[in-house]
């Protein structure tokens, strides 16, 4: 679900809070290292989010927060600020070339350059955090 979260809005904050958890606590950020990521350069996207950054001639960046139930890519376009609600049985990620990572969430997806140490480590810690925290499978019984 993609969202425009520039302004303190209740119903978009109980939208958010009913997806993916509320926020974590100091102490659980403290213990985890950190919840966000460094900033990420966007290389691609799909229509939706291409038309809201399109609007303005500034570098394409993001940022993802981690949420106990799912994450929240963060961007920028013009003033607005529009975040893509994540939840983690929807988040699927891929490292397609060298140095890009693609994350998804159904017709939604963001490519992202990871060029540093410090972007391939908080992904690997996603997808950590993902694994341990993921619903018993089928086959896992």
């Amino acid at each position: 679900m993609l969202l425009n979260v520039s302004y303190n809005n209740k119903a978009v904050t109980k939208k958010i809070e009913s997806e993916l958890g509320k926020p974590f606590t100091l102490k659980e950020r403290w213990a985890m290292g950190g919840i966000g990521s460094p900033k990420l350069y966007i290389t691609e996207t799909s229509l939706e989010i291409r038309n809201l950054l399109i609007l303005d001639n500034n570098r394409d960046t993001c940022n993802i927060e981690m949420r106990p139930k799912g994450v929240i890519v963060g961007f920028r376009s013009l003033l607005e600020t529009y975040a893509l609600i994540i939840p983690y049985y929807k988040l699927t990620i891929y490292k397609g070339d060298a140095s890009v990572y693609c994350i998804y969430r159904d017709q939604y997806f963001i490519k992202v350059e990871s060029d540093t140490k410090a972007v391939q480590k908080f992904f690997k810690k996603l997808l950590g955090y993902k694994a341990d925290n993921a619903p018993t499978s089928i086959e896992d019984l």
